[in-house]
C-alpha cells in the first residue's frame, strides 16, 4: 500500500520542476490570447511556466508536438482521431459543455427553413463546411455520406467524390486536394487574400464561418454542430453579417428524410461526437497538464475582469484554443483516441479510411461458370470503358467454396454470395460483406422465400401434403431453397432427423429431389433423383449452371417441366419466368397465372401475395472480401458502375442481366434493381441477422458441441476408470 500511495503521489510533486508547456497556435488571434493567457497564468504564480508558439495550422501542431517542438494543443475530433493514429498523440485533458451535454456534442446539416432540401436531396447543391479533416465540418458529413451510399468513393478519392457531389464548396484547408469545387465558395479575407485556408483568415472557417457561408446565400447546407445557429442569431452574434438573422428561420436534416427545427438536435443530428480535447505526446506527464489548466480554469474560466479561457471576442476570433462554448476541462482517464472519440463517431468516419494508396492494382472476382466468366470479362472491359478502379480481374472457381478458399488465400478478392454462403464464408474463411443487393419492390437489402406450386383444382395440396412429394430445391445450403424450407418443415414437426442426419431426413420425406450440390458421399441418392445434368448427361446434380435445374430459374424449371411438385425459391422466382420475361424455350409461355405459393399455415395464395405468404424473410445477397480488402473501394465501384450499366441502364453491358449469357443470376441476381451499402452490418452475422442465423442452425449440425461433448464423455470415462483402479 506504501508503494502505491507513492506511485500516486509522484506526478504530484515532480511536475512543479517542469521548466514550462509549449502550447500550440494555429493563427495570430490565438497567438495573441495565448500570451494573454500566459501572462495571466504567470501572474497567478501558476506552474509550470506558459510558453506559445506558433504553427500553421491544427496538423502542424501535431507535427511539432511529435517532433518535441511544442507540448500540447487542442484539437478538434478529426484531428485527434489524425494525431493518435498517425502520430501516436493521446488525449489528456477533455472539454465539457455542461451538464446537459458533458463531453460531447452533435454534428447537424443546417438549411434555410425556407428550402425543400432533405437529406436525400444533397446531390448537387451548394455546401458549406468548417474546415477540411475537422469534425462536423468534414469528417461526420462526409464519412456518413460515404458510408450510407450517398456518396461514391471510387479509387478511394473522397475528395473527387465530394467535389462531384456537390456542385460547389466551401472545405477551408481544402486547396491542397486539386479539387477546385471544394474551394469554389469560400471568400477568404474579404480583400482577396487567404481564400480556403484553414484558419480564421477565411471568413467562411470554423463553424460561425461555414453558418455565415449559408446565411449569406452562398451555399445550400452547412455541416456544422448543434449550438451553431443559436450563437449566429437572435443578436447572439454582434458581428453585421449576423444582424437580423433569427434562429426559428434555420432547420435540420434528418438522417431519416424529416426536417426539424434547429431546437431538435438531440433526436434530430449526424453523430453524437466527442469534445475537443488537449494532446500531448504519449511521454508527457497528463496529470501535470491538466493541474496547470485546472489552476487556470479556477482563477479565469468565467468572470474574470482581466483574462477569460472560454471567450475569444477581445481577440477578433471564435473558438481560440479553446471552444467558446467550454463550460469546464476535465482530466481524460483513458488516453486513448479510440476510448475519447468513441465507437459513434469512429462508424460516422470509418469511411475516411479509404486510403488511395492501399488500394489494390485489381479486384479479382471469382467466377462459377463460364457463362459467368464471359458476363465478368464483358463487366471488366465495360467497367474499364469508364475508368472505373479498380480495375475487375475475372478468376475462375469450380465452386462457391472453392471461391472462398481462394479468396482467403488472396487468389481472388470477391464473389456475390447467397445468405447460406455468407455464412459459411464468414464463420469459416473469416470474409466480410462489402456491398448488398436490392431487389424489385423491396426497400431493404432482404428477400423472401416461398414454396410455389402448379394451380391445380384436381390436386391442390398444402404444406400438411408434401411428404411423398416431389420437390425442386436452388440448391445445397443454399437459403431459398433448403436453408429456410428444411428448417420450417423441422420446426413444424413434418421432418424429424435422427440426431444431426438432416440429410437422410429430408430424403425420407420427400420420394424425389433435385438438391443441387448434395451429390457428396454419404448422400441420399434421392436427392439427386430429378436432377438433369447437361447435354452429355454429366455433371448431374452439381452446384453450378452446368446443371439446368440449379437456383431459383433452374428450381422453377423443375417444377415447370413436371419433374417435381414444388419449387422452393424466392418471391420473385416465377415473375421473372412468366408472362414474355424469359424467352427461354421452357419458359416461353408460361403464365405467372398458373402458379401459386403454398403458405406455412396450410393455405395457397397468388404468386404476386409473398408479402404475406411466404416461409421467411431472409437477408440479400452480399459481395464478400476478405477483412483486409478496402470495403468502401468495391461498394465505390459497384455503386459507380450501376449508374451506368445498372437496372434500366441502355448501355450494352448490363450488370443485373443474364439473357445475353444464356443463363439467370450471373455474377449478381437479375432481380436486383441497385447495389446497396452495408452500412453497420460489417460482418456476415450482422448482415444475416439473429433470426436467419437461428434458422441456419436450425439446419446444420452442431458438430463443434457434438464433438466437445464426445471429449466430455472420453474424458469423464476415463477418469471414473482410473478413479476406479486407484481404488482398487
Amino acid at each position: 500500500m506504501k508503494t502505491f500511495g507513492w506511485l500516486l503521489l509522484f506526478p504530484v510533486c515532480f511536475h512543479t520542476g517542469l521548466g514550462e508547456v509549449r502550447w500550440c497556435t494555429i493563427s495570430e488571434q490565438e497567438l495573441k490570447k495565448c500570451d494573454a493567457m500566459k501572462t495571466a497564468f504567470a501572474g497567478a504564480n501558476i506552474l509550470p511556466a506558459l510558453a506559445c508558439v506558433q504553427g500553421s495550422s491544427a496538423i502542424t501542431c501535431v507535427q511539432m508536438i511529435s517532433d518535441q517542438k511544442a507540448d500540447a494543443v487542442t484539437l478538434d475530433g478529426g484531428i485527434i482521431y489524425q494525431a493518435g493514429k498517425d502520430f501516436n498523440l493521446k488525449p489528456v485533458v477533455g472539454e465539457s459543455y455542461g451538464q446537459e451535454l458533458g463531453s460531447s456534442y452533435y454534428a447537424v446539416a443546417v438549411v434555410r427553413k425556407d428550402s425543400t432540401i432533405t437529406i436525400n436531396s444533397l446531390k448537387g447543391l451548394k455546401s458549406c463546411h468548417t474546415g477540411m479533416d475537422r469534425t462536423a465540418g468534414w469528417n461526420v458529413p462526409v464519412g456518413y455520406l460515404i458510408d450510407s451510399g450517398r456518396v461514391s468513393a471510387v479509387g478511394c478519392n473522397i475528395f473527387k467524390a465530394v467535389g462531384e457531389f456537390f456542385s460547389q464548396s466551401c472545405v477551408p484547408g481544402a486547396g491542397s486536394t486539386n479539387v477546385t469545387s471544394l474551394c469554389e465558395l469560400c471568400v477568404g479575407d474579404g480583400h482577396g487574400q487567404s481564400k480556403c485556408e484553414l484558419s480564421p483568415r477565411e471568413l467562411y472557417f470554423d463553424y460561425s464561418g461555414a453558418f455565415r457561408c449559408l446565411a449569406e446565400g452562398a451555399g445550400d447546407v452547412a455541416f456544422v454542430k448543434h449550438s451553431t445557429v443559436f450563437e449566429n442569431t437572435d443578436e447572439s452574434n454582434p458581428d453585421v453579417w449576423a444582424q437580423g438573422l433569427r434562429s426559428q428561420d434555420f432547420q435540420l436534416l434528418c438522417r431519416d428524410g424529416s426536417r426539424a427545427d434547429v431546437t431538435e438536435w438531440r433526436k434530430c443530428n449526424l453523430a453524437r461526437v466527442p469534445a475537443h480535447a488537449v494532446v500531448a505526446r504519449p511521454d508527457a506527464n497528463a496529470l501535470t497538464i491538466f493541474q496547470l489548466l485546472d489552476e487556470g480554469q479556477k482563477r479565469f474560466g468565467t468572470g474574470s475582469p482581466s483574462f477569460t479561457m472560454f471567450d475569444s471576442t477581445a481577440y477578433g476570433g471564435k473558438n481560440l484554443l479553446f471552444k467558446d462554448s467550454t463550460t469546464e476541462l476535465i482530466p481524460i482517464p483513458d488516453q486513448t483516441y479510440e476510448t475519447w472519440l468513441g465507437q459513434d463517431y469512429l462508424q460516422a468516419v470509418r469511411a475516411l479510411s479509404c486510403d488511395p494508396r492501399k488500394l489494390p492494382e485489381s479486384l479479382g472476382w471469382c467466377t462459377l461458370s463460364t457463362a459467368e466468366i464471359w458476363k465478368c470479362s464483358d463487366m471488366a472491359v465495360a467497367f474499364n470503358s469508364k475508368t472505373l478502379n479498380p480495375p475487375i480481374r475475372c478468376i475462375s472457381g469450380d465452386s462457391t467454396e472453392e471461391c472462398m478458399k481462394m479468396i482467403q488465400a488472396k487468389q481472388a478478392d470477391a464473389i456475390t454470395l447467397d445468405g447460406g454462403d455468407i455464412y459459411k464464408a464468414g464463420k469459416i474463411y473469416g470474409l466480410v460483406p462489402a456491398a448488398g443487393e436490392r431487389y424489385f419492390g423491396e426497400q431493404n437489402a432482404n428477400y423472401y422465400a416461398v414454396a410455389v406450386v402448379k394451380k391445380s383444382s384436381s390436386d391442390a395440396f398444402t404444406i400438411n401434403d408434401l411428404k411423398g412429394k416431389k420437390s425442386c430445391h436452388t440448391g445445397y445450403e443454399r437459403t431459398a431453397g433448403w436453408n429456410v424450407p428444411v428448417n420450417v418443415l423441422i420446426d413444424k414437426g413434418f421432418i424429424t432427423p435422427k440426431g444431426c442426419d438432416i440429410v437422410t431426413a429430408v430424403g425420407e420425406f420427400f420420394s424425389k429431389s433435385c438438391v443441387p450440390g448434395a451429390n457428396q458421399n454419404g448422400f441420399p441418392a434421392t436427392l439427386c433423383a430429378l436432377c438433369k445434368g447437361d447435354e452429355k448427361e454429366k455433371k448431374k446434380c452439381v452446384s453450378g449452371n452446368e446443371e439446368p435445374y440449379f437456383s431459383y430459374s433452374g428450381a422453377f424449371r423443375c417444377l415447370v417441366e413436371d419433374a417435381g411438385d414444388v419449387a422452393f425459391v424466392k418471391h420473385s422466382t416465377v415473375l421473372e419466368n412468366t408472362d414474355g420475361m424469359n424467352p427461354a424455350s421452357w419458359a416461353a409461355n408460361l403464365k405467372s397465372s398458373d402458379f401459386q405459393l403454398l403458405c406455412p399455415n396450410g393455405a395457397r395464395a397468388e404468386v404476386n401475395q409473398y408479402a404475406g405468404c411466404n416461409w421467411a424473410p431472409v437477408p440479400a445477397h452480399a459481395v464478400m472480401v476478405r477483412p483486409d480488402t478496402n470495403t468502401y473501394a468495391v461498394f465505390g465501384l459497384l455503386n459507380k458502375a450501376q449508374d451506368f450499366f445498372g437496372y434500366g441502364s441502355n448501355a450494352s453491358f448490363k450488370m443485373f442481366n443474364s439473357l445475353d449469357y444464356e443463363g439467370k443470376d450471373l455474377l449478381f441476381k437479375d432481380s436486383t434493381i441497385k447495389i446497396v451499402p452495408v452500412e453497420e452490418k460489417t460482418t456476415y452475422l450482422e448482415w444475416l441477422g439473429k433470426e436467419y442465423i437461428k434458422t441456419l442452425e436450425g439446419v446444420r449440425c452442431p458438430s463443434a458441441a457434438v464433438a466437445a461433448n464426445s471429449v466430455n464423455v472420453a474424458l469423464l470415462l476415463l477418469s471414473s476408470f482410473l478413479l476406479l483402479n486407484f481404488h482398487l
